[in-house]
Protein backbone atom coordinates (compact mmCIF):
# COMPACT_ATOMS: atom_id res chain seq x y z
CA UNK A 1 0.00 0.00 0.00
CA UNK A 2 1.25 3.58 -1.32
CA UNK A 3 0.90 5.87 1.80
CA UNK A 4 0.56 9.74 0.64
CA UNK A 5 2.15 12.58 1.93
CA UNK A 6 0.30 15.52 2.38
CA UNK A 7 2.46 18.81 2.05
CA UNK A 8 1.99 20.73 5.24
CA UNK A 9 2.59 24.71 3.60
CA UNK A 10 4.50 26.14 6.86
CA UNK A 11 3.90 29.73 5.57
CA UNK A 12 0.02 29.12 6.22
CA UNK A 13 0.50 27.50 9.63
CA UNK A 14 2.54 29.20 12.22
CA UNK A 15 4.80 27.05 14.54
CA UNK A 16 3.22 26.71 17.76
CA UNK A 17 6.81 28.72 19.15
CA UNK A 18 6.09 31.85 16.86
CA UNK A 19 2.70 31.92 17.54
CA UNK A 20 3.31 31.51 21.67
CA UNK A 21 6.06 34.92 21.20
CA UNK A 22 3.46 37.08 19.22
CA UNK A 23 1.06 36.55 22.32
CA UNK A 24 3.81 36.73 25.23
CA UNK A 25 4.87 39.51 23.06
CA UNK A 26 1.36 41.12 22.74
CA UNK A 27 0.81 40.94 26.45
CA UNK A 28 4.55 42.53 27.15
CA UNK A 29 3.11 45.50 25.07
CA UNK A 30 -0.08 46.11 26.40
CA UNK A 31 1.36 45.60 29.66
CA UNK A 32 4.14 48.26 29.29
CA UNK A 33 1.25 50.37 27.73
CA UNK A 34 -0.72 50.59 30.84
CA UNK A 35 2.83 51.22 32.55
CA UNK A 36 3.03 54.15 30.53
CA UNK A 37 -0.19 55.63 30.99
CA UNK A 38 -0.15 55.06 35.23
CA UNK A 39 3.14 57.14 34.52
CA UNK A 40 1.62 59.72 33.17
CA UNK A 41 -1.04 60.03 35.12
CA UNK A 42 0.93 59.70 37.89
CA UNK A 43 3.29 62.48 36.42
CA UNK A 44 0.21 65.09 36.23
CA UNK A 45 -1.19 64.56 39.64
CA UNK A 46 2.62 64.90 41.22
CA UNK A 47 2.49 68.41 39.38
CA UNK A 48 -1.08 69.10 40.31
CA UNK A 49 0.15 68.30 44.41
CA UNK A 50 3.18 70.21 43.68
CA UNK A 51 1.41 73.20 43.09
CA UNK A 52 -1.42 73.01 45.95
CA UNK A 53 1.04 72.21 48.36
CA UNK A 54 3.21 75.41 47.30
CA UNK A 55 -0.27 77.49 46.84
CA UNK A 56 -0.93 76.66 50.59
CA UNK A 57 2.50 76.98 52.13
CA UNK A 58 2.71 80.74 50.58
CA UNK A 59 -0.79 81.20 52.25
CA UNK A 60 -0.27 83.39 55.06
CA UNK A 61 -2.78 82.01 57.20
CA UNK A 62 -1.70 78.76 58.36
CA UNK A 63 -4.64 77.41 60.10
CA UNK A 64 -4.39 73.70 61.10
CA UNK A 65 -6.82 72.57 58.21
CA UNK A 66 -4.22 74.18 55.85
CA UNK A 67 -1.31 72.38 57.95
CA UNK A 68 -3.36 69.03 57.91
CA UNK A 69 -3.91 69.32 53.99
CA UNK A 70 -0.82 69.69 53.77
CA UNK A 71 0.88 66.99 55.52
CA UNK A 72 -1.98 65.17 53.57
CA UNK A 73 -0.39 66.64 49.57
CA UNK A 74 2.90 65.21 51.49
CA UNK A 75 1.91 61.97 52.22
CA UNK A 76 0.50 61.80 48.26
CA UNK A 77 3.42 63.06 47.07
CA UNK A 78 5.60 60.59 48.48
CA UNK A 79 3.24 57.54 47.28
CA UNK A 80 3.10 59.17 43.80
CA UNK A 81 7.57 59.24 44.00
CA UNK A 82 7.48 55.51 45.01
CA UNK A 83 5.19 54.71 42.56
CA UNK A 84 7.30 56.65 40.15
CA UNK A 85 10.76 55.55 41.08
CA UNK A 86 9.26 51.91 40.25
CA UNK A 87 11.06 50.15 36.98
CA UNK A 88 9.06 50.86 33.71
CA UNK A 89 11.44 47.98 32.68
CA UNK A 90 12.29 44.78 34.24
CA UNK A 91 15.70 42.91 33.94
CA UNK A 92 13.82 39.80 32.33
CA UNK A 93 12.03 41.75 29.72
CA UNK A 94 15.47 42.85 28.39
CA UNK A 95 17.56 39.71 29.12
CA UNK A 96 16.94 38.24 25.91
CA UNK A 97 17.55 40.80 23.38
CA UNK A 98 20.50 41.28 25.32
CA UNK A 99 21.70 38.06 24.89
CA UNK A 100 20.57 37.98 21.35
CA UNK A 101 22.82 41.15 20.84
CA UNK A 102 26.20 39.84 22.79
CA UNK A 103 25.51 36.64 21.20
CA UNK A 104 25.12 38.06 17.12
CA UNK A 105 27.25 40.89 18.15
CA UNK A 106 30.34 38.34 19.28
CA UNK A 107 29.63 36.86 15.89
CA UNK A 108 29.64 39.85 13.92
CA UNK A 109 32.72 40.80 15.33
CA UNK A 110 34.72 37.10 14.88
CA UNK A 111 33.53 37.29 11.01
CA UNK A 112 34.98 40.37 10.75
CA UNK A 113 38.19 39.33 11.99
CA UNK A 114 38.51 36.26 10.15
CA UNK A 115 37.50 38.06 6.89
CA UNK A 116 40.06 40.87 8.03
CA UNK A 117 42.80 38.36 8.24
CA UNK A 118 41.96 36.62 5.12
CA UNK A 119 42.05 39.79 3.07
CA UNK A 120 44.84 41.45 4.88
Amino acid sequence: MKQSKHPQNSENQPEPDLAQELEEVERSLISLKERYAQVESDRTLQAQWQQRHQELQHNKYQTPEIKAELRQIKQQLEVLEINLESQLFSWRSFKKPFWQAVRFGGMGVIIGWILKSCAG
